[in-house]
């Protein structure tokens, strides 16, 4: 098959690629970074160098293929989120109308339809005249990331909260050995890695029977916050490590001391909400999909030669 990609050599799409053409398949990787150009040539893929706002690029690059895998990346700076996902949304949708594709894989997340505002599944759902798939992953391993520096003591998680405020330090008083989020504690999270993700989106493109429309829950393991906590704790000497909930009007200030767009922000806070609430999990269970076989303890250990690097 003749499959093109997007997102890159991201945490989802480089594995995915990979597991495609060893397969035997046509694969051509979308990304904006003309850097990544030699890289993608390396996995033995074809390299689209573009912009996703640019519709007539995604439909020359669409053209031709069998199959496509859509996913947004996530736009920290953005001021209109919601403007920002339906406009790349729309191009996509155009862009496989033209190109003629019939079948479409799609990257969404497990609370995509329990939050306000615009679902951009319904774009594709509603317009196109194609086998769609829609993925709906639980929460990644690789957000742990984006905690390195709180676990670490330095005060903030990742690139965007920063906790350098008294209502927040009060909290964890100093001290290192604590995750947080307006989620967390012993609230119960399908936690996925990526790479099944990218398991999950192959068997969708290439192997199973082709459906008009079909929503798929991807998940690898379901555990409280804190027993996630303590796995990735122990694997980094800190088995001690917590999950702390925070509010959601702390997580929202922490978010905006952060200077990210008030929109995004809101968004944040609600999707991690709905978390909190265990509505995902509950469409989950529904849906009783079989886990994946990279578990937390597998990705620590990754996560703890990153984290004792820095």
């Amino acid at each position: 098959m003749n499959i093109v990609l997007t997102g890159s050599l991201g945490n989802i799409s480089k594995p995915l690629a990979q597991e495609l053409i060893a397969k035997g398949h046509s694969v051509t990787v979308i990304s904006s970074n003309s850097q990544k150009e030699k890289d993608i040539h390396a996995l033995g893929a074809t390299a689209a160098i573009g912009k996703l706002e640019d519709r007539s690029f995604l439909t020359k690059t669409f053209t031709g293929a069998e199959a496509v895998y859509c996913m947004i990346p996530m736009n920290l700076s953005e001021t209109n989120f919601q403007n920002y996902m339906h406009n790349t949304a729309n191009n996509y949708v155009q862009a496989i109308k033209q190109a003629g594709i019939k079948r479409v894989v799609i990257l969404s997340g497990w609370s995509a339809d329990l939050i306000k505002g615009e679902n951009i599944e319904h774009l594709f759902i509603e317009q196109l005249d194609a086998s769609i798939t829609i993925m709906r992953p639980g929460a990644f391993y690789t957000n742990f990331y984006f905690s390195m520096d709180l676990i670490k003591g330095k005060g903030f998680i990742g690139k965007y909260l920063t906790l350098r405020y008294s209502g927040l330090m009060a909290l964890f008083k100093g001290r290192t050995g604590l995750l947080m989020g307006n989620y967390g504690g012993e609230d119960k999270i399908v936690f996925v890695s990526p790479k099944d993700i990218a398991t999950a989106v192959a068997e969708e493109l290439i192997e199973l029977p082709v459906e008009q429309l079909k929503i798929r829950y991807v998940g690898s393991e379901e555990l409280t916050c804190n027993e996630a906590a303590k796995i990735i704790g122990t694997a980094i000497g800190k088995p001690w490590l917590r999950w702390v909930r925070i509010s959601d009007k702390q997580m929202l200030q922490g978010l905006k001391m952060a200077k990210m767009p008030q929109e995004l922000a809101e968004t944040m806070v609600e999707m991690q909400s709905v978390m909190h609430s265990g509505k995902p999990l509950q469409n989950f269970h529904r849906n009783n999909p079989k886990m994946g076989k990279v578990k937390l303890a597998d990705f620590a250990k990754e996560f703890a030669a990153v984290y004792n690097q820095k």
